[in-house]
């Protein structure tokens, strides 16, 4: 093993590191062209997937909760709305603002 293998202060360190992380652009013009090309098609590739995927899944729900749905009866008149109700009280704030209107 040699010396400098574990010194991480040196500049052999850093030089191995960062070659180790950056690409290397060909030096040709036309192999430079050619692979942005492909990582360009590669991207339209993986957004095209993504979108594909995407609208298949919403499909999906969709089917889901109608097949969920079938056979229920269906509200007849539109202008009833079902849920409950609880009838409430005064709020409390403005009852605050009128003890304090009356204490001036």
């Amino acid at each position: 093993m040699f010396a400098q293998t574990f010194r991480f202060g040196s500049s052999q360190f850093h030089s191995r590191v960062r070659s180790a992380f950056e690409p290397r652009k060909p030096r040709h013009r036309m192999l430079r062209f050619a692979l942005g090309v492909v990582g360009l098609g590669v991207l339209a590739v993986l957004v095209m997937f993504s979108v594909v995927l995407g609208a298949a899944m919403i499909g999906a729900g969709v089917l889901y909760k109608l097949w969920k749905q079938r056979g229920k009866p269906v509200a007849g008149d539109t202008r009833v709305v079902e849920g409950e109700f609880r009838v409430v009280g005064q709020p409390v704030l403005e009852t605050r603002r009128e003890t304090q209107t009356n204490a001036l």
